[in-house]
C-alpha cells in the first residue's frame, strides 16, 4: 500500500501560482492571522483590542470575517465558548497582553471543563522583551503562557511571521481534536505589525484525527450490555459535544436500558421518553436505582461531584465508560474504561448489541419518577417549580438558553425539560459567576434566527452589565431575564444551612429595568404570575432586552447529607 498522497494535495492553477509570487502591498502578521483563520473556515471572531494586539485587529477590515466585540475580556471568552458549543465549530477569541490576557482565563477554564473549542489568540509583548528579562513593557508578564497552560489543551507559541499559519493550524486541530477544547497562542507585537511579503494564505487542513474505540473494549461492552438483567445508561456532555443523541436513544430503544442524563448531558435524551430518568441526579431515588444496576454505562461524563450526587454514589454492578478526555477513565469508579468520541463508541455499540426487551423498564423508571415528584411536593416549593414551568412555557422549543450559577439554574439542571440537545448550557463545568448573559451573546452571534435566553440572579448579573452595551450594538436577539433576590442567594443558603446565618451575601443593587433602559434596551418589572407572558413578548420582540423578577428562591433538600 502506498502512503504517498503527493496527489491529493491541491494543485494551484497558474492564476494562483502569478498571485502567490505577487502578494498584495500593505499586508502584515495580522494579515497571516485572519488569512488563515478564514481559509480554516472561521466566520466570526470575538474579542477585544489592546495596543499590542491592534495589527491583528486592523487586519480584521481587510478580511471577511465578522467581529463581535464585548467589553470585557472573560466575557469574551464566555461568548467564544458558547458559540463553540452551539455550532460546535472553532471560535476565534482575539484578545490583547497581560491584563486582557488573564482576564479571559476564568472563561478559558469554564470553556475547558464544558469541551468548547475556543481558539485563543493573544498578543505578547514584542520579541526583544521576552525571555522574563524585565524590560519593563506595558503589560510584561515574566512568562505569560505559563499562566494558561493549566487551563487550556494546547499552547502555541509564534516568534517569526511564517510560523503563523502553521501555528494556527495546529491549535485548531487541537481544539477540535476530541474532547473539544481552548487552546492558547502568542504572537509579539513586532511580529503582528511588521510587514509581510508571505503569499497570501489559502485553503488550510486542520481535520482533527477520528476517536475511534478500540475493538475489542467494544466487543466486550456490547457482551455486558447485550447479557445485562438491569442495565442503565448514563448520558453526559459528552454526547451533546459529538451530537451523538440520536444513537443514544437508538442504542436505549435497542437494551430497552433507562436513561439519566447528566446536567451537562441536558437535551441528549427525550424528556418524555418512557426510558427516561431525566435529570434528578441530586435524588436518592435516583441514586439508588443507578446502584442498583448491574451494567451501567457511562458515556461522556467523568462522575464529577454534581454527576454522582456529591459523590455519594456508589455503583454495585460493571460499569462501562466511554469519554474522550483519557484523564476522565476510571478517575471516580473502576471501569471498562474505552478512551472514544462518544459518538463513535455509540455507533459501534449499537451495530454490536443483541436486541433485548425488558417490559419492567419504563414502569421502573415511572417508579423512580413518582418518588422523585413526592419529595420535592413534601416541600411546599410551587414558587420555585411554577418559575421553571414558566420559563418552559415562554421558551420556544428550538431556542437555546444560558444559565448563571443562580438558584433558578440549579434548580433548572434537574427539573428543565431542554427540549433538544444542544440547547440548555450553564456554567457548571468551571462554576464561575457571570456567564449566563455573554455567552447568551455569543450563541445569537452564531444564530440570529431564533431567540436566546439568559438567565441571572442579581450578583452575576453584575458581572455583565456592560455587556448590554454589546447586545444593543449589534441588535443581538437575547431575552436577560435576571431574579432578584437581593444577593447571592445560593450563598446565602449554603452558608445559612452551615453556620445558622450568612456572611458576605447580600448586595446593594441597581434598578434593572432603569439600568438596561439607559443602554436603549427595552426591560420589564415581572411577577411570577405574569413571567410566562412577559417572557413570551420580550422573546417575540426582535433585538435585546431585559426582564426582572423580584423573587426569593429556595432549593430543594439535598439527599447526599
Amino acid at each position: 500500500m502506498s502512503h504517498d498522497h503527493h496527489d491529493e494535495r491541491p494543485q494551484l492553477t497558474p492564476e494562483q501560482i502569478a498571485a502567490a509570487l505577487t502578494p498584495p502591498a500593505g499586508r502584515n502578521g495580522g494579515d497571516l492571522v485572519v488569512e488563515t483563520l478564514q481559509g480554516l473556515g472561521a466566520t466570526t471572531v470575538f474579542g477585544l483590542p489592546g495596543q499590542h494586539a491592534l495589527g491583528m485587529f486592523d487586519a480584521l477590515r481587510r478580511s471577511s470575517l465578522s467581529y463581535v466585540g464585548l467589553r470585557v475580556e472573560n466575557n469574551a471568552g464566555f461568548a467564544a465558548d458558547a458559540y463553540g458549543r452551539i455550532t460546535g465549530e472553532v471560535a476565534p477569541l482575539l484578545l490583547s497582553t497581560g491584563p486582557g490576557a488573564l482576564t479571559s482565563l476564568a472563561a478559558l477554564q469554564e470553556a475547558a471543563t464544558a469541551s468548547a473549542p475556543v481558539l485563543a489568540i493573544s498578543s505578547q509583548i514584542p520579541t526583544a522583551g521576552l525571555g522574563g528579562g524585565r524590560h519593563g513593557y506595558l503589560h510584561e508578564l515574566r512568562d505569560q503562557k505559563a499562566s494558561f497552560r493549566d487551563i487550556v489543551k494546547s499552547v502555541h507559541t509564534v516568534r517569526t511571521a511564517s510560523q503563523i499559519p502553521s501555528a494556527i493550524a495546529a491549535a485548531w486541530e487541537s481544539a477540535l481534536s476530541a474532547p473539544h477544547g481552548p487552546v492558547w497562542i502568542e504572537i509579539p507585537q513586532d511580529v503582528l505589525l511588521a510587514e509581510t511579503t508571505l503569499p497570501v494564505v489559502t485553503a488550510m487542513d486542520a481535520a482533527p484525527p477520528v476517536l475511534h474505540p478500540r475493538p475489542e473494549l467494544a466487543a466486550v461492552a456490547a457482551h455486558l450490555l447485550s447479557n445485562a438483567e438491569r442495565p442503565a445508561i448514563i448520558a453526559g456532555g459528552g454526547v451533546v459535544r459529538s451530537d451523538a443523541s440520536g444513537k443514544l436513544l437508538a442504542l436505549a430503544e435497542k437494551l430497552d436500558a433507562p436513561v439519566v442524563t447528566t446536567f451537562g448531558g441536558k437535551g441528549a435524551f427525550p424528556w418524555e421518553h418512557p426510558l427516561s430518568l431525566q435529570s434528578w441526579l441530586e435524588d436518592r431515588h435516583t441514586t439508588d436505582f443507578l446502584e442498583s444496576a448491574d451494567v451501567l454505562l457511562v458515556i461522556g461524563s467523568g462522575l464529577g461531584e454534581l454527576s454522582s450526587n456529591y459523590h455519594t454514589f456508589a455503583p454495585r454492578g460493571r460499569v462501562i465508560q466511554i469519554e474522550a478526555d483519557a484523564g476522565k477513565l476510571e478517575s471516580n469508579h473502576p471501569a471498562l474504561g474505552i478512551h472514544a468520541d462518544a459518538r463513535e463508541a455509540l455507533a459501534d455499540l449499537l451495530d454490536a448489541v443483541d436486541r433485548r426487551e425488558d417490559p419492567s423498564a419504563s414502569h421502573r423508571v415511572r417508579t423512580v419518577l413518582e418518588a422523585v415528584r413526592d419529595r420535592i411536593a413534601g416541600q411546599e416549593l410551587t414558587l420555585e417549580q411554577r418559575l421553571i414551568a414558566s420559563v418552559r412555557r415562554a421558551l420556544p422549543d428550538t431556542s437555546p438558553s444560558f444559565w448563571d450559577m443562580t438558584i433558578l439554574a440549579y434548580w433548572a439542571w434537574s427539573a428543565f425539560d431542554a427540549r433538544h440537545p444542544n440547547t440548555m448550557h450553564s456554567a457548571q463545568g468551571a462554576g464561575g459567576l457571570g456567564y449566563g448573559f455573554p455567552a447568551a451573546l455569543g450563541a445569537a452571534a452564531a444564530d440570529r434566527t431564533k431567540p436566546v435566553l439568559a438567565v441571572s440572579g442579581d450578583g452575576g448579573a453584575m458581572y455583565s452589565i456592560a455587556e448590554l452595551a454589546t447586545a444593543r450594538q449589534y441588535d443581538l436577539p437575547v431575552t436577560w431575564l435576571i431574579v432578584d433576590d437581593g444577593g447571592y442567594g445560593i450563598l446565602r443558603e449554603y452558608m445559612t444551612g452551615a453556620f445558622g446565618e450568612a456572611t458576605a451575601t447580600e448586595l446593594s443593587r441597581p434598578d434593572f429595568v432603569a439600568l438596561a433602559e439607559s443602554f436603549g434596551v427595552p426591560a420589564v418589572r415581572t411577577t411570577p404570575e405574569t413571567l410566562a407572558d412577559d417572557l413570551a413578548k420580550s422573546l417575540a420582540e426582535p433585538g435585546p432586552s431585559v426582564v426582572v423578577l423580584p423573587a426569593l428562591l429556595r432549593m430543594f433538600e439535598p439527599t447526599h447529607l
